[in-house]
C-alpha cells in the first residue's frame, strides 16, 4: 500500500483519490476518478512504474485536416461566426461542379438496413 505521504508527492496537480486494486483480468475501476464508460485514454508509464492516463478524443481522418491547417481551421471558425450572426449569402446549386463518379442518386430509395 502506498503511503498517503507519497501519494501526496505527485508531480504536477494531481489530487489523490484513493487506491485501487487489479482483479484477475488486470482491469482496475477508475470510476471515483470521474472515468466513464467509452472514455478513451492514452497509456504512459515510467520508470518507477507510475502509470498517467491522459484523455483522447479520436477524430475521423477525413476532419483531421481542420486540425493539421491553420488557414482551413480559422476559414471554418469565420464561417461559424459568420452563420452565428446569420450572416451568410445564398451560393446556388453547385452540382455542376460535381464529380460524377461520387455524385449522389437522390432519387434512388435508401438502402435497407442490414441485421
Amino acid at each position: 500500500m502506498v503511503e498517503l505521504k507519497k501519494m501526496t508527492e505527485l508531480k504536477s496537480d494531481f489530487v489523490p483519490m484513493g487506491e485501487v486494486s487489479a482483479d484477475e483480468r488486470s482491469r482496475m475501476a477508475f470510476g471515483k476518478a470521474g472515468v466513464h464508460r467509452d472514455d478513451r485514454y492514452a497509456v504512459a508509464v515510467n520508470a518507477e512504474g507510475e502509470i498517467l492516463l491522459t484523455p483522447l478524443v479520436s477524430i475521423p481522418r477525413r476532419e483531421l485536416l481542420v486540425w493539421d491547417d491553420e488557414g482551413i481551421r480559422a476559414a471554418l471558425v469565420r464561417g461559424l461566426e459568420h452563420s452565428s450572426k446569420d450572416e451568410t449569402n445564398e451560393g446556388g446549386d453547385f452540382t455542376r461542379y460535381a464529380d460524377e463518379e461520387h455524385a449522389v442518386d437522390e432519387s434512388a430509395a435508401p438502402a435497407e438496413p442490414q441485421s
